[in-house]
């Protein structure tokens, strides 16, 4: 992405425009405050994401129930998250980002305090659901609130620093369950949440100027809310229920084919005035591109990190918080780089430095097949930097371009579209993925000594890397049938990649063929109350 022209020059072709004067010191005090709110809500709503998979098999033990219905406790916020991202930044746009931000930590909190006094596995799903609801509204108005205390260079910088921060929450999500379950129990994962929850609220109230929205003369479309939740969700649970109950089952195809009927019913609904998508912002290239890119971004990182940390877990015999310490090269190489990316982005395009996260993801990925196949520790080291560095490279200039080439008063729905893309990149990937590691996983096992039963049993075992259940003398097996399914994973992975950096340099803005935006500050901020 080019530089956009500073506050102290006028843009070529914009001759006559004001040039603003420099933000006041309020002004810069409210823009760090916001920064900082929506910070951190983001490392609490990620962190959620990952957090949970480590105490899946304490909850299970506590609440008397079973393991795979626990892990609805992690699918359960997955699609409630996925599911009204879309429509909470629409909404954003017309009752003010503040408000849905605040709202949607309001109810996080409420969620978590839930979850962490669950009696029941039942109980803790629906108290998850809540808590995957309040995520989507402080995620989906993110971007547009930093984007709106920030132009230039430092909203580059800004956003940047929010991808990695956010980046590396994700990734410290293991190390922190792990931290927390062996120390003081499962419950502390949720309810530490409470606190943070309260004084993010309390600061957004108080510090955080509530920007009125950009089109107050929108009006709110009910309709199109609810077919926007209804798709989505359609498109997540067939997804995350596939793998388990098969692509051919009533669970994949019944929601598989209402969510086509829910997406023509969507489509067709907005296209009356006041509707709530604006439909002619996917015809913005770098605006649709920058949605598709981040799908496969998600799509061929966290699709991946599931069977990662799996391998990390069984091949090594490692505890949770040994996984999640061993998992720290791609945390520090995500924060690291993301810290980096504010002077990059003012040097090279967007499709560059996109197309170049996508190669180093997919070096990454080769690297760290080969670790697997080979059983060589140091060089999952390597591979591990090389993803992290590659996330952290791809996603501040999506997230820049997702917000810069919008008007502002749609700067919420873009951040919603984009976001929305994101889950759905995971959950695909997870699905993908998962049935190429199956597949393959069954093949070496079927190809050594090992038939019928015998077969079927291990490669239950070794799908949720549960190494300890194996014979001492098959662990070779095991251990190869397993480190070769791992790799077919991460080259059908890397191919993702490439078809993203192919695609990066097509529709991504380039320097070369970029208009010049005039030097007016399209976001002014407001320390009134929104309407």
């Amino acid at each position: 992405m080019s530089a956009q022209p500073q506050d102290n020059t006028r843009a070529p072709g914009a001759s006559d425009a004001p040039v603003p004067p420099p933000p006041s010191a309020d002004a810069r005090r409210a823009a760090r405050w916001t920064f900082a709110l929506v910070s951190a809500g983001g490392v609490v709503m990620t962190l959620d994401v990952t957090v949970v998979n480590v105490a899946l098999a304490a909850i299970a033990k506590d609440l008397g129930a079973g393991l795979h219905q626990v892990q609805w406790t992690v699918s359960a916020y997955s699609l409630a998250f996925g599911a009204l991202l879309l429509t909470a930044g629409a909404l954003s746009d017309r009752i003010g980002r503040r408000s849905v931000f605040v709202a949607g930590i309001a109810l996080f909190t409420l969620a978590s305090a839930l979850c962490g006094l669950a009696p029941s596995a039942e109980a803790l799903v629906a108290a998850r659901v809540a808590q995957g609801l309040g995520g989507s509204m402080v995620f989906a108005p993110a971007l547009a609130l930093i984007a709106a205390v920030y132009e230039g260079a430092e909203r580059r910088s800004a956003i940047a620093t929010y991808a990695a921060i956010a980046s590396a929450a994700g990734a410290l999500g293991p190390v922190v369950g792990g931290v927390l379950v062996e120390w003081v129990g499962w419950r502390w994962i949720f309810l530490i949440n409470v606190p943070i929850g309260v004084l993010v609220v309390l600061g957004a109230l108080t510090r955080m100027p509530a920007l009125t929205p950009p089109d107050t003369s929108r009006r709110l479309d009910p309709l199109g809310a609810l077919l926007g939740v209804g798709v989505l969700l359609t498109l997540h649970y067939p997804l995350m229920v596939g793998p388990d109950t098969g692509w051919w089952s009533p669970h994949v195809l019944v929601p598989a084919c209402a969510g086509v009927v829910l997406l023509w019913a969507l489509v067709m609904s907005q296209r009356r005035p006041g509707s709530m998508l604006d439909l002619e912002l996917l015809r913005i290239p770098a605006l649709s591109g920058a949605a598709v890119l981040g799908f496969l971004a998600r799509m061929s990182s966290l699709g991946v990190l599931v069977f990662t940390t799996l391998w990390l877990q069984g091949a090594s015999g490692g505890s949770p918080l040994q996984v999640g310490l061993r998992l720290l090269p791609l945390t520090g190489s995500l924060l690291i780089a993301g810290m980096c990316m504010a002077r990059l982005q003012t040097r090279f395009s967007a499709a560059g430095l996109v197309a170049s996260g996508f190669a180093l993801q997919g070096l990454g990925l080769l690297t760290l097949g080969g670790a697997a196949v080979q059983g060589q520790w140091a060089l999952s080291f390597a591979g591990l930097v090389l993803l992290g560095t590659g996330g952290a490279t791809i996603f501040p200039p999506l997230m820049g371009v997702a917000v810069g080439v919008v008007p502002a008063a749609r700067a919420g729905m873009a951040s919603g579209l984009t976001n929305a893309c994101y889950p759905l990149g995971t959950a695909t990937g997870v699905a993908v993925l998962g049935a190429v590691f199956s597949s393959r996983l069954g093949a070496a096992l079927e190809a050594g000594p090992l038939q019928g039963e015998a077969v079927r049993s291990m490669r239950a075992a070794l799908e949720t890397g549960q190494f300890g259940l194996v014979e001492p003398t098959l662990m070779p097996l095991a251990q190869a049938a397993f480190a070769h399914a791992y790799l077919a994973v991460c080259l059908t992975a890397s191919a993702v990649c490439l078809l993203g950096a192919v695609l990066a340099l097509r529709v991504l803005p380039n320097p070369a063929v970029q208009a010049p935006r005039p030097a007016v500050r399209e976001h002014p901020l407001s320390l009134k109350e929104s309407p």
